[in-house]
């Protein structure tokens, strides 16, 4: 790739004019959109006729983690991600892509507007909210996933590097001596997991699994910041880590959330993990369907990861909570329940 022509809020016009997505000469405001922790990402609104887009461009320093690079090739991938899953998006899950400069790494999509991310329902206990869109994104992914097993798409998705440094925070690095911020309560039950020779054991084996490039395109982080919803369902965003891989990645990141809410809430039983497994299944079939001991294993090693890992969430701030989410990780991991409701 030659050298990358920087987007700023001051030539942001010029450059959409340029592409043919406004005319020349008109006035926008420009503003940050979204978190940006990985991403230069700004909203642009047209003032005249009040029209918006996210405009997204990956560069090789991480925009709020200077200190890590990774490739600007993510950003390929993604797009590549919404083009290919698109035959199967039947509800429209995905964000629109209007338009993709491969060249400069820049993504232009459709505005959201002021649409909440996932995570705040399952923060307010929205119980039928985030049963609604869990279930849409079981069936999506389901859909998705039978639909590309068995294509040759590992050759236009060799997103290794992603792969691996997404892969490295949650199997690896919460496992070997670190400087993560835990209290001291968190801290000691890390130390002890980490000796635990069996359950990292476990865990590595789960990370090959990972990493193999076979089974079927995974976007790899429907995580609930990555999903907004909207008044027509959800919309799951930020596909850079997208892979060819194993399906059961997917569905027990998503999985993991549901649990994760619930026990905060302080009822693990209300989680919607049945309904949003049976969306899956309807939408996959029979054929090549992923064990549901799998999808609870790698939901399992997320809570571990966001508790006790460089990435935590802020429901497991107290420390009560962060100790009950860990103890519902390790009953997930040493012994994954074979179908929903029965672990």
């Amino acid at each position: 790739m030659s050298t990358q022509r920087r987007l700023t809020e001051a030539d942001l016009a010029e450059y959409l004019a340029s592409v043919g997505i406004i005319p020349h000469g008109t006035a926008v405001r420009v503003e940050p959109a979204g978190a940006g922790n990985i991403n230069w990402v700004r909203r642009v609104r047209s003032l005249g006729d009040g029209a918006s887009w996210v405009v997204k461009q990956a560069r090789p320093a991480l925009e709020r983690f200077p200190e890590y690079r990774a490739p600007t090739e993510r950003a390929v991938f993604e797009a590549r991600y919404f083009e290919t899953a698109a035959p199967f998006d039947r509800d429209g899950v995905c964000i629109g892509v209007v338009f993709f400069d491969e060249r400069e790494r820049v993504l232009v999509l459709e505005d959201l507007g002021d649409a909440a991310p996932l995570s705040a329902a399952l923060a307010r206990g929205a119980a039928s909210e985030v049963a609604a869109a869990a279930c849409s994104l079981g069936a999506f992914l389901g859909a998705v996933h039978a639909g590309t097993r068995g294509q040759s798409l590992a050759g236009r998705f060799e997103n290794d590097a992603m792969r691996r440094l997404h892969g490295d925070h949650i199997f690896h690095l919460p496992y070997r001596p670190n400087e993560f911020t835990l209290s001291p309560a968190v801290a000691a039950r890390a130390d002890a997991l980490r000796q635990d020779t069996a359950l990292i054991e476990t865990i590595d084996a789960a990370y090959e699994r990972y990493l193999r490039p076979e089974g079927a395109l995974i976007h790899a982080d429907v995580q609930p910041d990555n999903v907004l919803l909207t008044p027509r369902g959800p919309r799951l965003l930020d596909a850079e880590i997208a892979h060819v891989g194993d399906p059961a990645f997917d569905l027990g990141i998503l999985v993991a959330y549901l649990v994760l809410a619930a026990v905060v809430h302080g009822d693990e039983s209300c989680a919607p993990i049945g309904e949003t497994w049976s969306a899956y299944t309807r939408a996959h079939g029979d054929r090549g369907l992923p064990q549901f001991r799998d999808v609870a294993r790698y939901a399992g090693i997320e809570l571990l990861r966001r508790t006790i890992g460089a990435a935590r969430v802020e429901a497991v701030a107290r420390d009560a909570v962060a100790l009950d989410v860990i103890e519902a990780g390790l009953r997930w991991v040493r012994t994954p329940p074979a179908a929903p409701g029965r672990g």
